[in-house]
C-alpha cells in the first residue's frame, strides 16, 4: 500500500502465460508474481489476442501501444495543421471541436485537448506567441481575480434576468433582443451589437468608447425604425455603459433586463458569438490600410449563422452596412 503502480514487464509477462497454460488459478499467479489478483485478471482479459490466446510477446505490444505518446495533435500533423490553421482564422477550440463532429470528420478532438496543446507549446518552447492562437490570448488558464464591487449597483432601474419571460429563453416570440459592447485594446475601438434571439437577427456599429449616452442613443436609433412589436425587450450584462437603459424605457416602451452580476454569459447569444471577431481588430493592424477591409470582414463574421430580418424596414442609416462598418 502506498507504492508506486509498476508496469508489468516482459518477464511477468512470460510468467503469466507459462502458469495460466498450466492451470493456475489467478490467485496463485499472482501470489508467484508478489502481485495482485486483479492484475493479473486485467492483463489476462486486455491484453490477450481474439485467435491467439495469451502470448508474451503480443501483450507486451499492446500495453506499449496503449501508453501516452503526446498529445494527437503532436501525433497527427494534418490534424494539427487543420486546428491551428482554424485558430488563426479566429476560431475558438469549442467551435473548432464543434465543427468536427457537425461534419462527422473522421479524426476530431475535443476543445480541451486544443487548449492543453497550446498551452503546453508555450511551457515547452518558452515562446509566449503561441498564445495568440487561443481567441483572449492569455498566458495562463482560469478566470482573473473578481473585484468585490460590481457595477450592478451603479445602474439604476436594473431588472434581474430573472423576472425575464418564459418565452424570451425558450425563443418562442420575435422582438426580444440582446446587446453587447466590444472592447479592443486599441483606443477607440469599440463595436456596439443587438441581436434577436429568435431570428439571429444582428445590428452593429462603432461607438466613440464606453460611454452610457452614445450607446442608448445608438440604441434609440437602431430601434426607432422598427415595428413596437419587434422591439419587446433586451437584455444586457451588468457593464455601464448601459447605465442610460431607461431611455429605452420611457421613450419606446422597452423592457430592460440586466443579467446576474459576473454572469454575462446568462445572455445566451451575444458574448460567445462575438468573440470571435475580436482577432481581426487586433491592436497590431494597420488602420489606413484595413480602413476598408477590416470593417466588411468583422461584419461578415458577426452575420455568419444570423437570419435575415424580414420586418426591418428598407435599409437607413442606422441599420445600414455603411454605418455598420467602422470607420477607422
Amino acid at each position: 500500500m502506498g507504492e508506486r503502480y509498476r508496469q508489468l514487464s516482459l518477464e511477468e509477462r512470460c510468467k503469466i502465460a507459462e502458469l495460466h497454460q498450466a492451470g493456475h488459478s489467478l490467485h496463485q499467479i499472482a501470489a508467484a508474481l508478489d502481485r495482485s489478483a486483479s492484475s493479473v485478471c486485467r492483463e489476462l482479459k486486455r491484453n490477450r489476442g481474439v485467435q491467439v490466446g495469451y502470448k508474451p510477446a503480443y501483450a507486451q505490444q499492446q500495453a506499449a501501444a496503449r501508453r501516452w505518446k503526446g498529445s494527437r495533435l503532436d501525433r497527427n500533423a494534418e490534424l494539427r495543421d487543420l486546428v491551428l490553421d482554424r485558430l488563426k482564422h479566429g476560431w475558438s477550440p469549442e467551435q473548432i471541436a464543434g465543427w468536427l463532429v457537425r461534419g462527422k470528420a473522421a479524426t476530431r478532438i475535443s476543445h480541451e485537448s486544443i487548449y492543453r496543446f497550446i498551452y503546453a507549446q508555450i511551457r515547452r518552447t518558452n515562446d509566449g506567441s503561441w498564445r495568440h492562437y487561443l481567441p483572449r490570448a492569455k498566458y495562463k488558464r482560469g478566470r482573473r481575480r473578481r473585484p468585490d464591487r460590481s457595477p450592478a449597483s451603479l445602474i439604476k432601474g436594473r431588472v434581474s434576468i430573472a423576472l425575464r419571460p418564459a418565452q424570451v429563453e425558450l425563443r418562442q416570440t420575435f422582438g426580444h433582443w440582446e446587446a453587447d459592447l466590444m472592447l479592443f485594446a486599441t483606443p477607440r475601438q469599440a463595436i456596439l451589437v443587438s441581436q434577436e434571439r429568435k431570428s439571429r437577427a444582428l445590428v452593429s456599429a462603432k461607438q466613440p468608447g464606453k460611454a452610457a449616452l452614445p450607446a442608448a442613443q445608438r440604441l434609440l436609433a437602431w430601434f426607432e425604425a422598427i415595428d413596437p412589436q419587434m422591439r419587446l425587450s433586451i437584455t444586457f450584462d451588468n457593464g455601464t455603459e448601459f447605465a442610460q437603459h431607461l431611455l429605452l424605457v420611457d421613450q419606446l416602451g422597452i423592457q430592460t433586463f440586466f443579467c446576474d452580476p459576473h454572469s454575462p454569459l446568462a445572455k445566451g447569444n451575444n458574448r460567445e458569438r462575438h468573440r470571435p471577431p475580436a482577432p481581426v481588430l487586433a491592436p497590431q493592424h494597420q488602420h489606413q490600410r484595413y480602413r476598408r477591409r477590416v470593417p466588411q470582414r468583422l461584419h461578415r463574421r458577426l452575420q455568419q449563422h444570423s437570419s435575415k430580418m424580414p420586418w426591418l424596414p428598407d435599409p437607413s442609416p442606422s441599420i445600414s452596412c455603411s454605418t455598420v462598418a467602422l470607420q477607422m
